[in-house]
């Protein structure tokens, strides 16, 4: 019998879409698994009052017993579907506030602040802190907002590196997963330029080398096949538009010579393709996971063909981690017209692999 897991959710900015798709999704995730918020209250506190909301939701006294060495205030947040007995709680969580000098007034919906970045990056600390520490299974973070902490004083350029840095991890990727296409990023946060100057064969090999191991560990499957993407038009036109192409062929054989003699069964790696077919050749089943140069070139594809479903998961941490594919959407902010499907994509994930379920990862193939 698989025991009930216990996940940290970290709230995101308090004046996106966070906090609104955390109160509407709380009552299924409960269902699934036993939840602790890390997060500003406040960025709840600015619904209040707010037309169309699908569930209200009310604060009581948290247990006495709260995780060791948090510092800031704790609450336990009920959440009550519209239409259903008032009294009758269809989601809960522990709520911890790493930032409770932070209220309302110094918060505006919609907008990101020096105030709602300080509050994002606190809460990812602790909520990071407290996964590393075994007080929770895995976590889930929902959008930050980079301008945000960067006014508050933090230049970090997102989840992954912040995260790669707090856990000590050597090396870290960011994957994309759905049903029917998954992407590992060899560069993220960068400027295309750097990418191209900065290419280099043997940290291609590693990306694809670790990238690979990784998925191997996931979903116990040896002989994936993997993909990878050209830098120029029609993977360089033998020379014609660039020789970049020359040194991704060098990173795949330096990758294939890192599981010559491991095992029998070896993955499979191939390219460099061009990158205006490669993704599709990937959703139609000829590839398992597709490594890509640069942001954009993977991203594009994932928001294209898995909206809804594709799920950003961090490999190398000593954690489980995973976050909807989106941002904070301050546009959206307090209408509550938020999709919740890529946020409920990531926490299912983050629990089935906290719980080692292999066979049930959306990126197996049968």
């Amino acid at each position: 019998m698989i025991r009930r897991s216990n996940i940290a959710i970290s709230l995101g900015d308090p004046c996106g879409i966070g906090p609104e798709l955390l109160l509407g999704s709380l009552p299924t995730i409960h269902s699934w698994t036993d939840v602790m918020v890390v997060g500003s209250r406040a960025g709840v506190d600015l619904l209040t009052g707010l037309s169309g909301a699908r569930v209200t939701w009310r604060w009581v006294e948290p247990p006495e017993r709260l995780p060791a060495a948090f510092s800031g205030k704790a609450y336990w947040l009920e959440v009550h579907s519209i239409g259903g007995q008032s009294d009758h709680v269809t989601g809960e969580a522990l709520w911890l506030d790493p930032t409770p000098e932070i209220g309302v007034d110094q918060l505006t919906l919609g907008k990101g602040s020096a105030a709602s970045g300080r509050a994002t990056v606190e809460a990812i600390r602790v909520a990071a802190r407290m996964t590393l520490d075994g007080a929770t299974d895995a976590l889930v973070t929902l959008p930050m907002a980079k301008s945000a902490a960067h006014l508050a004083g933090y230049p970090i350029p997102g989840h992954t590196e912040f995260l790669r840095d707090l856990s000590g991890a050597a090396i870290t990727r960011m994957a994309f997963v759905s049903p029917r296409l998954n992407v590992v990023l060899h560069t993220v946060h960068q400027s295309l330029r750097s990418v191209v100057e900065g290419l280099d064969s043997d940290a291609v090999a590693e990306t694809l080398t670790f990238s690979t191991r990784q998925f191997i560990h996931l979903t116990r499957k040896c002989d994936l096949r993997v993909a990878l993407c050209a830098m120029n038009p029609h993977a360089g036109e033998q020379g014609a538009f660039g020789g970049e192409e020359r040194l991704l062929e060098r990173a795949i054989k330096q990758a294939e010579a890192s599981f010559r003699h491991e095992a029998q069964s070896a993955p499979m790696f191939s390219g460099p393709w061009p990158s205006d077919s490669v993704f599709q050749r990937a959703a139609l089943g000829e590839f398992d996971l597709v490594v890509a140069l640069y942001h954009d070139q993977g991203l594009i594809p994932v928001k294209l063909l898995e909206p809804a479903q594709a799920v950003n998961l961090t490999l190398g941490l000593p954690f489980v981690r995973t976050s909807p594919d989106h941002g904070t959407a301050f546009d959206k902010a307090g209408k509550w017209v938020a999709d919740s499907q890529n946020f409920m994509a990531a926490t299912a994930l983050a629990i089935r692999l906290s719980q080692g379920a292999h066979q049930t990862v959306p990126f197996t193939r049968a």
